[in-house]
């Protein structure tokens, strides 16, 4: 029961100051109508992607969704990098505070954002020919929640590491972000017969591409494909990587 009300703790305290900007969560909700924007004039002449519905729609806010999901939680270690140079991070160690919580907590103020985002964008395309389908829309966002908390306490993770060389974040968030983003087919579907065979074999290796397989067959309601499983799978293990890793470097780091 502590590392609960522990978590909720810390999720109200990271949520607070948001609520209090307003004009930074419009910005950041606005972020996703920003795609829709620009990129729906391109979708005419991509309806072949749609599978059975024929709908552009169905592989681009599947993917556009793990786009945000990972553009959003890899960046998240940069609050933490911002409250160790003022020194707020050092005052909540010295609290009781489970450490775990402190991690899950912050990423879960993450993912809600995200799942705000992601509800607007599909509010958004209700009155389209793009079916909604609501248990697979509830399934995809779940599993976007489990990957999103992954990517975030991995980001948080790698900050705590960087906290004496805070460049060195930046530059290694980057490197990594990009690979992830373009090598999971989320602008354009990565398959054997439409990338070359070295490209679609980093594909392959980069869990985030299951993930993007995973949420375009939910979106569609098609539960029994064999990617959603590995999907779940990917997502799943992200999820504990990033929390072991996370929870180890919070109990490490000193007040």
């Amino acid at each position: 029961m502590k590392v609960l009300n522990d978590t909720r703790t810390a999720f109200a305290r990271e949520l607070g100051p948001e609520l209090r900007r307003p004009a930074g969560l419009l910005f950041t909700m606005l972020l996703p109508l920003l795609f829709l924007a620009l990129f729906a004039p391109l979708l005419s002449d991509t309806r072949s992607l749609g599978g059975e519905t024929g709908s552009p729609w169905q592989w681009f806010v599947p993917g556009m969704l793990v786009l945000l999901a990972l553009s959003a939680t890899s960046g998240a270690g940069s609050y933490l990098l911002n409250e160790m140079t003022s020194g707020s991070f050092e005052r909540m160690l010295v609290t009781p505070l489970n450490r775990a919580a402190m991690l899950v907590g912050r990423a879960l103020k993450e993912v809600v954002i995200l799942l705000a985002q992601a509800l607007l964008v599909l509010t958004l395309l209700l009155p389209t020919d793009w079916p909604i389908h609501p248990l697979g829309a509830l399934a995809g966002l779940a599993l976007l929640t489990v990957f999103g908390i992954g990517a975030g306490t991995l980001s948080f993770t790698l900050a705590l590491h960087c906290r004496k060389q805070q460049t060195l974040f930046y530059g290694l968030q980057q490197v990594i972000f990009f690979p992830l983003l373009l090598l999971s087919g989320v602008l354009l579907p990565i398959t054997k017969t439409s990338a070359p065979t070295w490209l679609y074999a980093l594909s392959r290796v980069n869990p985030a591409t299951y993930v993007v397989e995973a949420e375009r067959a939910l979106f569609d309601d098609k539960f029994a494909e064999t990617g959603v499983l590995y999907g779940i799978l990917a997502a799943t293990a992200v999820a504990v990587v990033g929390v072991v890793a996370g929870i180890r470097s919070m109990r490490n780091a000193s007040g």
